[in-house]
């Protein structure tokens, strides 16, 4: 008999979360949910009085995050509730025995509770009684090479077949989540207030940086916020979604870019390494003295990236602590362990880093929250690409003013009148939402279609665009209401050394694309022996990137 069920100190639920959790409560058999909450609204202490319930019946459950870094926040919080309880943690960055070790608990039974990352959703649970997916809308979910899959959407497909409930939670979801909800297939929760006493959602204030001059990407008006904020011994946090010392290094005379010789990509300066890196392919040389192609010594690294920052702000603000964080920072197995100690030590007075710091994170003292560079999202060619700059930053947002100290979030921008930023600062995401729903639904783009991409990669862009010729030629007979598009060349044609190309295949019937699917590897399989062995192709499903 296992032991009874001991569970630690638990706060108590303001009225929207108690209705929530009554909801959830009262669910019975196969039901998606969407627990769309503000940042700082209590979704996590939602999740936890529904785990609970389910340890209490002796169910178990699995929990779904985006990055590992946001495993040990949540082993810690689990463990105090829990503190009887088997919970096991499944990422790709435990050793091979300790891995084997969880998924054999959990196989078996014996674990109570499984949190991990994506692949963690194919762990084997003979009692499984509830499924979370934690932050619905990251991209981390998806598994973009090999073995091809959506984490959130295939959880959903296993809650179905196992006549469970699944519980998406997010403060920004994303588009296919909310047009779900509107379609009726999936039911919403809203959390609309921080579950702090105290803590509001933070003010947004967007700089004009259009005839600002600005010293190292810094402007003079996010200069003085944080040095008010060192003299109030308040935390700050400056967001950059580039890693590295600048984004490339070019030449004044000739026009000269550090590119990669294996990517269409150019290389990042990492200056304390003295190198260049494709942030694609890995591939790294040293930092040229002069232009390789004229000479010149003038070579200059242009743009910002979170170490020059970092240098920056220690020269500029001698007395502050300055904190970097981005996946150079982060490689070790304990660094994040080492970061929450540091923080919550009091020992940091200004964190620096990237989208990884936009994650769920809760750092009580912060209150200031610094976002440069963000206009490069508006200038993408993915179709997506707006409506990811602003839920990472709403989420990065969030991480100001969640406990005492009131936020503020400051975001230096040269369209400040752009409808994005304008419902930033307004905090109004579900007018936001809307007009990008109807901007997919009058461009054919998906949610409103479902789409598939063929791609090919070989050392000739000719070679795979030949094949993916051939295998439209082919499919266009059995196309029945789908549309066929290309070849082209990808987004990024060049990544390794190996050319690449696509076809997209879209429908608004997702029976209709899949009818056309399933006809398709027998075929390919006989159209690539003919190219050799240096032709590769795949099939991508409900594509994240084009």
């Amino acid at each position: 008999e296992p032991p009874p069920l001991r569970l630690g100190d638990a706060p108590a639920l303001n009225g929207e979360q108690q209705a929530a959790l009554d909801a959830l409560s009262a669910s019975e058999g196969f039901q998606p949910w969407l627990l769309h909450g503000v940042t700082g609204s209590g979704k996590t202490e939602v999740y936890l009085r529904l785990i609970a319930e389910q340890l209490a019946a002796r169910r178990q459950t699995l929990v779904l995050v985006p990055e590992i870094n946001l495993t040990p926040q949540l082993i810690n919080r689990f463990a105090d509730r829990f503190p009887g309880s088997r919970i096991v943690v499944q990422h790709s960055h435990l050793a091979d025995g300790e891995r084997m070790h969880g998924w054999l608990d959990a196989w078996h039974g014996d674990a109570d509770v499984v949190i991990g990352t994506r692949l963690s959703v194919f762990t084997p649970l003979p009692r499984l009684g509830l499924i979370v997916v934690d932050e619905e809308h990251d991209g981390s979910f998806k598994q973009q090479d090999g073995l091809r899959y959506h984490a959130r959407d295939l959880a959903v497909w296993r809650a179905r077949r196992a006549g469970i409930a699944i519980l998406l939670g997010s403060a920004t979801p994303s588009l296919e989540t909310v047009a779900n909800v509107e379609a009726g297939r999936y039911k919403r929760l809203a959390l609309n207030r921080r579950a702090h006493g105290a803590a509001r959602l933070p003010d947004v204030r967007l700089v004009d940086t259009r005839r600002k001059k600005l010293v190292e990407g810094l402007s003079e008006a996010v200069l003085e916020a944080l040095k008010a904020r060192l003299s109030r011994k308040e935390m700050s946090l400056v967001f950059i979604n580039r890693r590295g010392f600048a984004p490339v290094v070019a030449c004044t005379a000739c026009g000269w870019t550090s590119g990669c010789p294996h990517c269409s990509a150019k290389l990042v300066v990492h200056l304390m390494e003295r190198k260049l890196r494709c942030h694609h392919c890995g591939w790294e040389e040293p930092v040229p003295r002069a232009c390789p192609d004229c000479g010149d010594p003038d070579i200059k690294p242009l743009g910002e990236g979170t170490q020059r920052l970092e240098s920056a702000l220690q020269r500029m603000l001698p007395e502050a602590r300055v904190l970097r964080i981005d996946r150079d920072t982060t490689s070790r197995k304990d660094a994040w362990d080492e970061v929450y100690r540091k923080v919550h030590g009091g020992e940091v007075d200004i964190l620096v880093g990237t989208q990884m710091l936009a994650k769920g994170h809760d750092f009580g003292t912060l209150s200031l929250v610094a976002a440069l560079g963000a206009d490069g999202g508006l200038y993408s060619a993915d179709f997506r690409a707006s409506e990811r700059l602003f839920a990472q930053l709403m989420q990065v947002a969030g991480r100001a003013g969640r406990a005492d100290a009131p936020g503020e979030v400051l975001v230096q921008t040269q369209w400040p009148d752009h409808p994005l930023y304008q419902a930033l600062a307004a905090h109004d995401f579900d007018g936001y939402v809307a007009t990008l729903l109807n901007e997919r639904r009058q461009a054919g783009f998906p949610p409103s279609t479902f789409q598939a991409l063929l791609r090919a990669d070989s050392p000739a862009l000719v070679q795979a665009t030949a094949f993916l010729r051939q295998a439209r030629e082919a499919l266009e007979p059995l196309a029945e209401g789908v549309l066929i598009s290309g070849p082209a060349p990808a987004l990024m044609a060049r990544l390794a050394q190996r050319e690449r190309a696509q076809l997209v295949l879209e429908s608004p019937q997702r029976g209709a694309l899949h009818r056309l699917l399933h006809q398709l590897p027998p075929l390919l399989d006989g159209l690539a022996k003919t190219h050799g062995r240096a032709l590769r192709w795949s099939l991508d499903v409900d594509p994240q990137e084009l």
